[in-house]
């Protein structure tokens, strides 16, 4: 029975009537040991109905095991992997074990998850609860979490009960419901209905100590009734300040400790490893002299109930105190003794666990044994695991050295698993064990890359010099890791002196000509001679680099190299090129944390092209899952870039909003991302004809640290403004840099640009009409064509400013830049003119969100619902329903009818 949660559980309830109408929910129950968390999931599973139940658990001492919690969960339906794609499959027979063939990675098993679990419910709908989730083993708990957050049109529930602890178990993105205590009136009538005879003054001493908490109420409840009527003596313990959940412990403990000694012992096996079924823990209770029938004691107690074979803690805190209670010696026997009787393969990752349980010193053999569950785990993609399984081998180590290359392997894979805290405290620790370069350099680098979230770029780049260094001549394919490492993260802080010294390194490097590191060294010089205003340096190997990033088998952080090489060439189109295979090859191999990085340069070269619909696509999905990932800096930045979008297509309300909370982050630490956000806020000044404020917000990008970047191509913008404002002969250097920038880059966009800059100057037709014979962006040849009008509307030859003005109002209209529209409809205007835009092909993608973009898109292409789960890391249903939506948006009944709209 529940007592006092008519609001928790009508919240649970209506989480299940979603999942009957074909919906989807996740919830998160919240709060401390004994609250009733366990209570709710209960009535949760009660209250199901016809809809299958999996239920989950988490356990303290199993978090090592990599996915051990999701295979207990999903081990009844392992015959369904066939119907998963390929990788998917594979992902997740690799996760369980079942396969050793394929290595494969944390997000490839989350979509394997989804999809596992939404066909199950295509045939029942479906409620999943996991109890204790923060005990979950982290590749458990992040592949449920991964699935949880993607559901929406599958009738799936998915419950999660978090206990309060020292450790925050994070679950972003998903709802959550925190218990608190019941009310003193609903305290006190269940303390009454299950320890009816309480003296007054004990009956409130436990409403006090249980504060409210339902275990609390009903464990010190009937500890103290049963002492009451045997004449005992409060416990001491109970006296003081004790927090409830240790209260509630304390009291399991005093129960244990009075059963039969054998009785403890078979608990304490019980306890020591919930994997373990019946037959081993008999197997190796008998080893430490219990027998089957010491649990009876236990069980009279309530303490456990064995049925069918399985036995089951009335509550974790039982299990818990039945471990914590034994001495030190009598644990160690146990983990011992489950060393011995577990040595079959299967079973191998647990072995290895018991013996470093059992093991008090350095022992080579247990590490070597911890080391090779690492390398499994490392397969299977549990990088949690790997960490806790090379931290303790490097533990147990007898050699320094095999002790601090252990040990920084543990900081590795705990940074893989999302644990900045614990990687950087493991790196610093290794710096002090050993004097290998290459081990110091290795956690040097991953220092720096925790620094460029918490502290700036720029710190960032300074590790990374520093760990290049040490590897620069003995490895020099290591060393382009780390310099493209500090050259990236030096050029996104504006730290020009630290991208010279990256490339001066690079320049040494002893590498294979004509190879992918060979090219990216070469382009990152050259990086390094365009920032520092010498393009004549650097269009070589950076076009090089682009016909690099083309090719097959390469390094993604070879074609980040390639992408951002790119849009410092104006060349946006082999950009987005090269960062479609990026993002293809990333996809398939589920490496999601490229997909933001992708994504952000991808759309930036799409917007620059002024094909902003989809720019907002890209942003959308690389902002999603940055945040997922705890990604800051980056989702800042990815923020600006949004802003940006904002400036230009004349949203001023959302530009400012997003300059406003992205500055504060920015500002001082990510150059690149500060001039990305002023740019955006300068372009919405500019259209909207506020030229001051437009020339202060420009000049400020266009002479600050990260100008060379492809910020370059902001000096455009700041001689219009110069010019509207009256004072073009600020803007004199800049200029003269812009024009010897495209002079060597060789692109038609950064020639138009240049004319155009040269027409406004001189105040010269024959450069506006160079500028328009030049092919670019739609953006840019709007803007054009606005001058240009605005220009012969000056000089009073109307028919002529009347069609270009015209059409750049038509590029606008269609590019939805609605700033830059009112702008040539005011110039219109000035003409006499009432502006009719004439008919247009409307953007058929303008009402769609994001998602439902790039869902169409996907399907307009032929691929089948499933096939397009598999790629967005959806489930086929919920992407059925994106289309659902989007059909009418479209004018559209078919899926068939999608290709005729031209969305490619």
């Amino acid at each position: 029975m529940l007592v006092g949660r008519d609001g928790e559980r009508d919240h649970v309830e209506r989480s299940l009537e979603l999942a009957s109408s074909g919906r989807s929910a996740a919830l998160v129950l919240r709060g401390e040991a004994g609250i009733g968390k366990s209570a709710l999931l209960g009535h949760a599973v009660a209250t199901a109905g016809d809809m299958r139940v999996l239920r989950g658990v988490g356990i303290e001492s199993e978090a090592e095991l990599a996915f051990g919690a999701l295979h207990l969960l999903l081990y009844p339906y392992l015959d369904r992997l066939d119907l998963l794609p390929g990788p998917q499959a594979d992902a997740l027979r690799g996760a369980f074990g079942l396969s050793s063939d394929t290595a494969t990675t944390p997000f490839l098993v989350g979509a394997a998850t989804l999809t596992l679990l939404a066909e199950l419910a295509a045939e029942q709908p479906l409620l999943c609860v996991v109890d204790d989730a923060q005990w979950l083993d982290r590749g458990s708990s992040d592949a449920l979490l991964f699935a949880a957050r993607r559901f929406q049109a599958d009738p799936i529930v998915m419950l999660f009960a978090v206990r309060d602890t020292a450790v925050p178990f994070r679950t972003p993105g998903i709802e959550e419901l925190r218990l608190s205590g019941l009310s003193p009136d609903e305290a006190a009538g269940l303390l009454d209905h299950h320890s009816p005879g309480l003296t007054a003054p004990m009956r409130a001493r436990v409403l006090e100590e249980a504060g409210g908490n339902p275990l609390a109420l009903l464990e010190l409840g009937a500890a103290r009734l049963a002492a009451q009527r045997a004449g005992r003596a409060e416990p001491a313990h109970q006296v003081g300040p004790l927090p409830v959940t240790r209260r509630v412990q304390e009291t399991f403990r005093e129960q244990i400790v009075g059963l039969p000694e054998a009785c403890q012992s078979i608990l304490l096996v019980a306890a020591a490893d919930r994997f373990a079924g019946m037959d081993t823990v008999l197997c190796v209770a008998r080893a430490i002299g219990a027998d089957t029938s010491d649990l009876a004691a236990a069980e009279r107690a309530g303490l456990i109930s064995v049925v069918d074979g399985e036995l089951t803690f009335r509550h974790p805190l039982v299990r818990a105190a039945a471990y914590q209670s034994a001495t030190h010696h009598q644990r160690i026997a146990v983990h011992r003794a489950y060393a011995e009787a577990l040595g079959t393969p299967d079973v191998l990752d647990r072995r290895a666990w018991h013996l470093a349980a059992a093991t008090t010193e350095p022992d080579e053999a247990v590490a070597a044994e911890l080391e090779r569950t690492a390398l499994r785990a490392e397969r299977r993609g549990g990088a949690m695991a790997v960490s806790a399984a090379y931290d303790r081998a490097g533990r147990l180590s007898v050699d320094p050295e095999l002790k601090a290359r252990r040990i920084a392997k543990a900081a590795l894979a705990a940074y893989d698993a999302g644990k900045p805290d614990r990687a950087a405290r493991l790196a610093v620790e290794v710096t002090s064990l050993t004097t290998d370069p290459g081990t110091i350099a290795d956690v040097t680098l991953l220092r720096g890359q925790i620094e460029y979230e918490r502290t700036s770029p720029e710190a960032d780049a300074a590790l990374a010099a520093e760990a290049a260094r040490l590897v620069v001549d003995s490895d020099p394919e290591r060393a382009v890791v780390m310099l493209t490492e500090m050259i990236c993260a030096g050029k996104d802080a504006g730290a020009l002196p630290l991208v010279a010294e990256g490339g001066r390194l690079m320049a040494r490097l002893r590498l294979a000509p004509e190879s992918a590191p060979r090219a990216s060294a070469d382009a990152q010089i050259g990086w390094g001679d365009l920032l520092a205003g010498r393009p004549e340096h650097a269009a070589g190997p950076l076009r090089a680099m682009l016909e690099i990033g083309r090719a097959e088998d390469v390094d993604p952080i070879h074609r980040v190299v390639a992408g951002f090489s790119g849009l410092m060439l104006a060349d946006d189109q082999a950009t987005i090129a090269v960062m479609e295979t990026l993002l293809a090859e990333v996809r398939a191999g589920g490496a999601l944390t490229w997909i933001p990085y992708a994504q952000e340069l991808a759309a930036l070269a799409q917007a620059l092209r002024g094909d902003f619909r989809t720019a907002q696509t890209s942003l959308a999905e690389a902002i999603a899952l940055s945040t997922e990932f705890g990604m800051d800096m980056e989702v800042a930045v990815l923020r600006a870039t949004s802003a940006w979008l904002a400036g230009v297509t004349g949203d001023e309300p959302r530009c400012r909003a997003l300059a406003a909370e992205v500055l504060p982050v920015l500002d001082g630490r990510h150059a690149v991302g500060t001039a990305v956000t002023s740019w955006g806020l300068g372009l919405l000044d500019l259209a909207a004809g506020r030229y001051g404020a437009a020339f202060d917000a420009l000049y400020a990008v266009c002479t600050g640290p990260a100008r060379y970047d492809f910020l370059v191509r902001a000096v455009p913008d700041l001689v219009e403004a110069a010019v509207r404002d009256g004072r073009p002969d600020r803007v004199t250097e800049q200029l003269t840099a812009f024009e010897r920038w495209a002079a060597h880059v060789d692109s038609p966009v950064a020639a138009a640009l240049s004319h155009r800059c040269r027409a406004m100057v001189e105040d010269s037709e024959e450069h506006y009409r160079a500028a328009l014979d030049l092919p670019g962006g739609r953006f840019d040849q709007a803007r054009t064509q606005l001058l240009y009008g605005e220009w012969l509307r000056r000089r009073r030859r109307r028919g002529e400013a009347r069609a270009e003005l015209a059409a750049a109002l038509a590029g606008f209209a269609r590019l939805g830049a609605s700033g830059w529209e009112a702008r040539a409809t005011g110039e219109l205007t000035a003409l006499g003119e009432r502006p009719a835009l004439e008919p247009v092909a409307d953007d058929p993608l303008k009402d769609l969100t994001p998602q439902e973009v790039q869902v169409v898109r996907l399907a307009a292409a032929g691929l089948s619902n499933k096939e397009i789960g598999a790629q967005l890391f959806l489930s086929p249903r919920t992407i059925g329903h994106h289309l659902y939506r989007a059909y009418p948006k479209l004018g559209v009944t078919r899926r068939i009818e999608l290709a005729r709209l031209g969305l490619g």
